[in-house]
Parts: C-alpha cells; structure tokens; sequence
C-alpha cells in the first residue's frame, strides 16, 4: 500500500470548533484514513476556542505581517487529530461563530480571512513544512477554495489538489476588489476563471482549479450539475462531469454508541432494544411531552430554515396530532419558524415540545428515545441525523433527496430491508403521508421492530468511506505522475 500525504483545510474541526456537519467530517475522515495508509493533517485558522486548546503547540513559521498583521503557524495534535493552526489574531481572534458577528452579519473581512488560510495551505503544499510536503492538498467547502487557485495560479511543481463541496448553498462571493489584496492576478477576473456574476466566489475558485471535485453523497453529486440544484455552478460542473464524484459521509461511530454513550440516560444495544423506552420517557420530561408508551414520539434535530424543510413540518402539525403523534423538536434558525414551533408548543402541551437553541447532550437524547427521526429537506448534500438515527434505532422519515435518498430505504422498496420512510416530492401532503404510513407502521409492534433492527445493522461508520477517499487519493497521484 502507497503512503500518502494529504493536507486538509478546512475551517471548524470537531470535537474544537463546529457549526455543521463540515466539522464531523473534518474531525472523523482523518482518524479512519489511518487505516487505509493515509497521513493526514489538518489545518484551520486559530480561533480562541482552538487556541484555547493548542496553547503548547510547537511554533512552526513566524510572519511578522501576514495579511495585515503579525501570524504564526502552529504544529499541534488532539485526541488523534494532526493540526497545523493558523495562529493571525486581527483576522481570528473573535468570539462567538467564527463567520458571523454577534448581530448574525458575515464578518466584513471574511474573503481576507479565508483567502489567508488558503495562501498558507498552498504554501505548505509547495514545502512550507519539510517535515510534512504532503501529496495532495484537499479543500472542504468554499472558505478552503482559493488553495488549489492559488498553487494553479503559483506555477511550478505542486501537489495534487481535491475540493469538497459540502453545501451548495455557501460559495464564498466577495467584491472583484479584493483580487489584488489576496495576491491573485488580475488576469484571473474573467468567466473562465474567477469572476462570478460580477464578482469572484472562491467556491467557483476551487471547483475550477481542482484536480478532482467530490462532493458527500452520489445524488447530490447529480443534482449540483442541473441548474437548479448547481445553484449557478450548475454548467461548471457538467463541465467538470469526469472529475467529479459522489463519496457518502460517515459517522464517528465512537461518538455515536448508544452501548456507550454518556449523554443518554439508559445505554442500549441491538441485542437488546428494552432501554429504549427509558430514554423515551425521560425525553418526554424534558420536552414537558405527556408520559405515553403508545404514542410515537417524532425527533427533529435540525436548523430551522427553508432548506431544511422546516415549514413544511409545521405545516402538517394538524396530522402529528391527529395521528396521536409527539413531536420533541431541537433547533434554532429563523425567527419566524422559531416562533412558529414556540406558538404550536403552547397551543398543544403534552404533545409539541420545542428547545430553541443546540445541546449536544440533548441531541443524543433525541435520538436515544424518538421513536422516529424527521429530515424533511428540501436538499440536503448527505445528512448525518439520519446516520445517527440508524445508530440508535429511531426510525428515519426523510425526503427523496441527497444523501438521504442514498442512505435510508424506503419501507416501500421490493427487494432491500427497509430502514424508513422516504416521501417526494418535498410538500406538506407528501411529508403528511409519510407520517401517516409511519403511524400505521408504529402500530405494528413487530414491523417497528424490523425497521430499528436493519437501521442498527447498517454500517454509518467511516470505515469504507475513507477507503473510498484513498482510493481517490492514490489515483490522482498516480495520474499526475503519467
């Protein structure tokens, strides 16, 4: 097996900084690639909470103006993971989400930021490090885009260069102004480069200039190269059909144990399903839902927003009630879906329950004890709730879409052991249906069971994905060299 070197970019990293699921990959894939002969290290800018954990780290490069202001880049680990840390104060050293101020607007100096932790990532791909030159360079998401423009841009010999879209949605556009204050050329500002209607996207950046684009699942690597589903990168990516795949997330399945969790109230196993309804009761006094065997308790963990489906949900409360169905919702997002879910928790005690906000420790009681795990998105790239949700037994209700429709099969499908539901399109009638067949389904105990038992034998680990992202690895290295 060919050892292979990669530097990953990416800009939050759990268990140290996370706002979606771009973290859970970034902390898991490189601890499974381990197994498959991968060395990798990941860097990502010095936020006060990384800093906070990397206050022994070794000092690799001092600059004493670097973008603006006086950086350092760090060599550290933590809990498995290799970092290098991009330690520039003016540009990180803020509290709170690391893209937005607390008022909820982006950063005024975010293509600056990023742009940094790009020139710092190609300058470790052209042997910043000596210790560490890696073979390959891989991007995730647009605020790691410019790293394969800038080595495409840096000319000479360069390690091989992939780029991950996790979300369409976010594509990194700035003003055509910020060109020459990043040290990219001005020539660069033309259709076939980096101008995006008018301005420069870094996500266009790095699905240009990549050697191999993967995005984290095989339908959503589908639906990004139509129109609609590209969200205006639509035609780039036909274009680039060839150098682009479809690579299912996983999960960290040591995170994610219900044998061993400490966040649930009662562990469980596949062996033995009893301590389910232990969970379920105590997610029931939390959420201040009514004490109920019978009832099926729906679980949404989720951003409340229109992507996400979230409207739709609230839409058919009317049937979650006259289905005799719970609803325990986690969330946070837009005011007037926050306020919707609040008004349906007071106008139904006993039977909605709503936490505005995230709490891990209730994230994993949620799925311990539902009965059932809705994702309703309108798109969704892959999805890890409803991986989760296989893990622990509650049945996944989703929409045909992503990731999803890759990873749950529907109750419906002949010839494969069902997981769940599956409902299209996503509309309030669809998703009411689906619920409907779910609470006829819960009804029989035994159907239930089927559906908990094929969900907890589905591998949702990292395990064969990671051997897939070696596998690409080895490829282009072994087309660079031809």
């Amino acid at each position: 097996m060919t050892p292979v070197r990669v530097l990953a970019v990416a800009s939050e990293v759990y268990p140290i900084v996370k706002t979606g699921g771009l973290a859970d990959v970034a902390g898991a894939l490189p601890i499974a690639l381990k197994a498959h002969g991968v060395e990798m290290r990941t860097l990502m800018p010095g936020y006060p909470d990384v800093m906070r954990w990397f206050s022994g780290a070794e000092e690799i490069r001092r600059w004493p103006d670097y973008f603006g202001g006086p950086g350092r880049l760090l060599a550290g680990s933590h809990d498995g993971l290799d970092l290098f840390v991009l330690d520039v104060p003016h540009l990180y050293a803020r509290p709170g989400n690391p893209y937005v101020t607390r008022e909820g607007t982006d950063w005024p100096d975010n293509g600056v930021r990023f742009a940094a932790l790009s020139r710092v990532a190609a300058d470790i791909g052209h042997g910043l490090v000596p210790a560490f030159v890696p073979d390959v360079v891989h991007a995730h998401d647009w605020q790691a885009g410019l790293a394969p423009a800038y080595l495409h841009y840096d000319g000479g010999a360069r390690p091989g260069t992939v780029m991950t879209i996790h979300n369409m949605a976010y594509q990194g556009k700035f003003a055509p102004e910020l060109i020459g204050s990043i040290g990219l050329p001005w020539h660069s500002f033309n259709t076939s480069e980096l101008e995006y209607f008018g301005g420069i996207s870094f996500l266009k950046a790095g699905l240009q200039f990549a050697d191999r684009i993967t995005t984290v699942s095989p339908t959503y690597a589908q639906e990004i190269q139509s129109d609609e589903g590209g969200m205006g990168l639509g035609g780039l990516l036909r274009a680039r059909a060839d150098a682009l795949s479809g690579i299912l997330n996983g999960i960290d399945t040591a995170v994610w144990n219900p044998q061993t969790d400490p966040h649930i109230a009662y562990r469980f196993g596949a062996d033995d399903l009893t301590f389910r309804a232990a969970n379920k009761a105590v997610l029931q006094q939390q959420f201040n839902l009514d004490s109920s065997d019978e009832a099926p308790l729906l679980g949404v963990i989720s951003r409340l927003s229109w992507q996400k489906g979230l409207d739709l949900l609230l839409e058919v409360i009317p049937t979650i009630l006259r289905e005799g169905m719970q609803l325990a919702l986690l969330g946070s997002g837009d005011r007037d879906l926050q306020e919707g879910y609040q008004a349906a928790a007071r106008a139904n005690p006993g039977r909605i329950g709503v936490v505005i906000g995230y709490d891990e420790i209730l994230a994993h009681l949620i799925q311990a004890g539902s009965d059932a795990l809705l994702v309703p998105s309108r798109f969704e790239p892959c999805g890890l709730t409803q991986l989760c949700a296989l893990r622990y037994g509650a049945v996944p209700i989703v929409s045909r879409v992503g990731g999803l429709e890759d990873t749950i099969v529907d109750i419906g499908e002949a010839g494969r052991e069902a997981t769940g539901f599956k409902f299209g399109p996503v509309t309030a009638d669809a998703l009411g249906w689906a619920l409907h067949k779910a609470s006829t389904t819960f009804r029989n105990k035994a159907a239930c069971r089927r559906l908990q038992l094929s969900g907890l034998a589905t591998d949702v680990s990292w395990r064969n994905r990671a051997g897939e992202y070696a596998a690409l690895y080895r490829d282009l290295m072994a087309s660079r060299r031809r």
